[in-house]
């Protein structure tokens, strides 16, 4: 009688235990009469292989290139010069995407416009519509995927080392460090924070005081604690020679941060720039006005910004449009105005803290003594101190070399202070 169906599964289910006689006959498997001397040799090849590797400096490694000694120089040169170079054009139009008969519209700049496929070298997933790509010159097939044309010297404006200020180097700043801090810092260490309340964090801060009160040294302790990409721009860079090139060059600045995943772009002396807009008469159109145009609509116009915090620095804050300065552009004014007594007394600590002074140098009184000046005329001040301790031979600076320099710089130097200029201006 037939085992019925449930049977089979039962015993599917349960397999019978083997026992010594199958045990004995699995064992038999692969011992054939050659089959230890070739295991033998096999072992002995890898091991010759591994010596072989060994001695050829040989590393695997994920790139997968061949080992040197494989290597065909020439006929690789000879391969690369019998290439033919690509022409650059720009994919305008995806047909039938996602699809295995998708076509591109590319247009060659001069020429035409074609409807072409893909090389081998590249995947459908590669290509976007808008980008730039390269093409061969005989079927027009797309073969690589082109990064977006940056002006070199906007990407040269991005600050690849760390400056080595950081936020103790600034002196008399405390509210202005709280200021800028919760505008850069916060939000991208706590985003949550915003995202509980449903408010957008301030995305830009405008800096403003005298000058030498510290604003691009804030910007460079920014700069030095935070990961984020820093852009570093000076306001007369962007003015340009010829028509529509300091719009062109912002366009570009902004394209290059978006690519980032957090970026501070940092405008200094944003006054050379960001002007107000007048009529001069003659009927002549500005250059100025139009570059400063494009950084209002990039700071808040159709396009969204993206993750990009915008810092601005200039000591005449009155000359500025009324448009660069509305919130949503700029939403935090912060000014940095002439330090008082205690302040003083940081700065003239943290300038004197690398150098050789002596013990009981009564730093408040040299504050009382710099009434109404900057954090560069304080470090001027410790400068000179230096100098007369040299010029005397002397290896440690003494309170009188101090309270010389104050006679020297703030006293003698008082009609090149701008501050009393500034005050008059804003």
């Amino acid at each position: 009688m037939a085992p019925e169906p449930e049977d089979e599964i039962k015993d599917e289910k349960n397999p019978r235990p083997l026992d010594e006689d199958d045990i004995a006959l699995l064992k038999t498997y692969g011992l054939g009469p050659y089959s230890t001397s070739i295991k033998k040799v096999e072992k002995e090849i890898k091991e010759m292989a591994k010596k072989v590797n060994d001695l050829c400096g040989i590393k695997e490694s994920d790139t997968g290139l061949a080992a040197p000694s494989q290597w065909d120089l020439v006929s690789d040169k000879q391969m690369m010069q019998e290439e033919q170079p690509l022409q650059v054009a720009r994919c305008t139009k995806i047909i039938n995407p996602n699809t295995e008969d998708a076509k591109y519209v590319i247009n060659v700049k001069q020429i035409a416009k074609f409807v072409v496929g893909l090389g081998d070298k590249v995947s459908p997933t590669d290509i976007e519509e808008g980008m730039r790509v390269g093409v061969d010159r005989n079927k027009y097939q797309i073969q690589i995927p082109l990064p977006p044309k940056i002006d070199p010297s906007v990407t040269m404006m991005t600050v690849e080392e760390k400056p080595d200020v950081t936020y103790n180097d600034v002196g008399g700043c405390k509210e202005q460090i709280e200021k800028m801090r919760e505008v850069v810092e916060l939000p991208m260490l706590h985003p949550e924070k915003f995202v509980k309340l449903g408010i957008d964090p301030p995305k830009g801060v405008l800096c403003y005081g005298p000058p030498g009160t510290g604003k691009t040294l804030l910007a460079r302790a920014v700069a030095n604690r935070t990961d984020a990409c820093f852009i570093r721009v000076i306001g007369s860079e962007l003015v340009q020679k010829y028509v529509g090139e300091g719009a062109r060059m912002v366009r570009e600045l902004f394209q290059m941060a978006r690519s980032k995943k957090a970026c501070i772009v940092f405008f200094d002396e944003v006054d050379a720039i960001g002007g107000a807009r007048f009529d001069d008469g003659v009927g002549g159109d500005n250059e100025v006005q139009r570059t400063m145009l494009e950084i209002v609509n990039q700071l808040d116009g159709f396009d969204a910004r993206g993750n990009i915090k915008v810092l601005m620095a200039t000591n005449r804050p009155d000359t500025l449009d009324p448009a660069l300065l509305r919130p949503g552009r700029l939403d935090r004014k912060v000014e940095f105005g002439l330090p008082d007594l205690e302040s003083r007394t940081q700065i003239f600590k943290i300038h004197t803290r690398t150098m050789n002074c002596e013990r009981d140098i009564r730093f408040e009184l040299l504050a009382r003594l710099c009434p109404n000046s900057t954090g560069a005329d304080i470090r001027s001040v410790c400068t000179e101190a230096g100098m007369y301790a040299i010029r005397a031979r002397r290896k440690t600076v003494t309170e009188k070399d101090f309270l010389d320099a104050v006679n020297k710089v703030i006293k003698g130097y008082q009609k090149f202070s701008a501050t009393p200029k500034y005050m008059v201006y804003n």
